[in-house]
Parts: structure tokens; sequence; C-alpha cells
């Protein structure tokens, strides 16, 4: 790599920085590519699972002109052809609080949200009777993403999201599924991605976090930090 071409540092650098630049550089090269070959292989997946038509409910939608709260099926979010990517919360029936790290994950789709929405059909699904969702999504100002209770529906259960085997102590698991409507209108279930690749580690979401990649930029990296509803004292 031309270092005239590519320059990352200031020219009064030391030798020793721009030895350690250098190499770091070819690593990121590598792990570049191979998270672009991972997402090939993920954007090659063939089709799974045909899905049940859930039901869900909605809270009053600007983008599709409904005023009041509704229900919206599975069916419904893949109607238009395009790829449906539902961010499962850990937000449980009986709860009045959401996970502070899902929190996170939706303030920062939520950032996005009208640019996600040029492309794919995006909604947070949670157990949460509707009304709990949509005060959440008051106070935080989620005004870019589409709110789903899946109160009395089995949609979490059969996504293994409730209870699930590799994180039994939570009543609601976190994760991201993606579906999208086959050739003959049946809507099927593409990929899932949860925080655990493993029982060893538990950042397998990580990469659609910018709170998570910023912090990797850094010399203080992620150290202990945890995230919170906020950080200011007088302030739920």
């Amino acid at each position: 790599m031309s270092e005239t071409k590519f320059i990352k540092w200031p020219k009064n650098a030391t030798p020793e920085y721009i030895a350690a630049r250098n190499e770091l550089t070819k690593a990121e090269l590598t792990l570049r590519n191979q998270i672009e070959s991972v997402a090939e292989m993920r954007r090659a997946l063939p089709l799974g699972a045909p899905m049940p038509d859930y039901t869900f409910a909605s809270g009053p939608s600007s983008s599709t002109n409904t005023p009041t709260s509704h229900t919206i099926t599975l069916a419904d979010l893949a109607a238009d052809g395009r790829s449906v990517v539902i961010y499962h919360m850990m937000f449980a029936e009986d709860e009045d609080k959401p996970c502070p790290m899902c929190v996170s994950f939706v303030d920062a789709l939520n950032g996005v949200g009208q640019h996600i929405a040029q492309r794919v059909n995006l909604a947070i699904v949670a157990k949460a009777p509707l009304e709990k969702l949509l005060e959440w999504g008051r106070r935080r100002g989620w005004s870019q993403v589409r709110l789903l209770s899946s109160q009395g529906s089995d949609f979490n259960k059969d996504m293994d999201m409730e209870c699930p085997g590799w994180m039994p102590e939570c009543k609601q698991a976190p994760g991201i599924s993606v579906f999208r409507k086959d050739g003959e209108g049946v809507v099927r279930h593409v990929y899932t991605q949860l925080p655990n690749f493993d029982l060893e580690t538990g950042r397998g979401m990580d990469l659609l976090s910018p709170l998570w990649n910023l912090l990797d930029m850094v010399p203080e990296g992620r150290n202990d930090f945890d995230v919170g509803f906020s950080y200011l004292e007088d302030v739920c």
C-alpha cells in the first residue's frame, strides 16, 4: 500500500508510529476484506423457513397515513417486496423498562431511520404492551422507526427470543432478524443474528452499533463502560 496515497498521520509522526500504523493498516484491510466476504455469504443465503402471518399491534404512523393504533401483519410489512428487518427488543410484558443496551441500539437505528427506509422495512418488536413501547418511543424520540408490540403473539417464542436456550435467564432476548417475500408471495425467514456467536462472547451484534465501533477506535477502548438510559442523575 502506498504511503503517499493513503496518509493517515501528521507529517511529523515518528518512525515508530509510522511502522506500527502501517502494520495496523494491513490488518484493517484484511479485516475489511473478510467482513465483505462474510457479507457476501450472508447475502447469498437461500430463503429459509416460511413464516406464519404473525399479527402485531402498531402505533399511529404518518408514513402510512394511519392516525390511530392498529394491527399489522408480517405479510403487511413485506408487502412491497423489500426485505423486512426486525430488531428484537428485550422488553417483557410485565416490565416497565426495556433493556438499556437495546435502547442504545434503537437510538442508533432511529438516528439513521430515514436512510434505512430507502432500502428496507425496519421495525422494532417487543413483547411489552403497545402503550408501554410507545411511551418509551416518545421519551427517546424514536420518530424514525416503526414500533410494534408482539403481545399475544407466538412470534417471540417461535423465533427463540423468549426464554431462549442460549439465554434462559432472560424473559425476552435481543437479536436482529431478516425476512423477505418469495416469488409465490410467502414471507420467508432469511437471517437472524444474536449477540452470542457462541457461549464465549456477547459481541455478535457489535457491527450494528456506532457506539462500540467508535469506542474501539480510541486508546481507552470500551473498558468497563456500560450503557444507561441517561447519564444525568436527575433524568431517568
